[in-house]
């Protein structure tokens, strides 16, 4: 997919706005917001967005806000898994997987994850690595394109990914991104884990 015409999620922004309410207040996040090329928030009726708006305010979140940006795109991410719990996976389905054991639930819960990767992943590339439990990796992710980190900055990734494995697969579970795109590697992994 060509960056151009790359989409994602609106969720990626409009879950992220609140956030920054809260934290900054509305003129610091319509400051924020603008800095990005956000002039009006999209509308989630419409489905998916273009890639560019969402990867910079992700960006421009930890520019403007280097000491809370992690905590704030975590809480962000939260509130996307809420979101994508209420409205996305049928709770017939969450019924059922809550009833099965982690070991079943868990590879069914990161298909369903893969095969909707389009939605939080833009123009990167997805990819579901084997494993107990599995590893997600996106290669070229477009939250992170051309930031340079010494640490994984890939928060918003992380919680969505462990407030679904939490609501759905049992609680306990972690999700830790161990190399991130904006440290040179060639993949954002994100290892899920369950502690004791």
């Amino acid at each position: 997919m060509a960056e151009a015409s790359a989409r994602i999620g609106p969720n990626a922004i409009l879950q992220f706005v609140p956030v920054l309410e809260a934290a900054r207040g509305p003129d610091e996040t319509a400051h924020i917001l603008a800095m990005a090329g956000i002039i009006t928030l999209p509308d989630p009726a419409k489905g998916l967005i273009a890639e560019g708006p969402a990867a910079r305010l992700h960006q421009m979140v930890r520019q403007a806000l280097p000491q809370d940006a992690a905590r704030l795109a975590a809480e962000a991410g939260r509130r996307t898994g809420d979101y994508i719990l209420a409205h996305r996976i049928p709770k017939a389905a969450q019924a059922v997987l809550k009833l099965l054991p982690a070991r079943l639930s868990v590879p069914i819960l990161s298909k369903a994850i893969a095969k909707h990767a389009w939605t939080f992943c833009g123009s990167g590339e997805f990819r579901l690595e084997p494993g107990v439990p599995p590893v997600f990796a996106i290669l070229d992710n477009p939250v992170v394109r051309g930031e340079v980190s010494e640490v994984p900055l890939c928060h918003w990734h992380a919680a969505v990914f462990e407030r679904l494995f939490t609501a759905i697969c049992g609680t306990g579970w972690q999700v830790v991104e161990t190399t991130c795109c904006a440290q040179g590697a060639r993949a954002c992994r994100f290892e899920l884990r369950r502690g004791r």
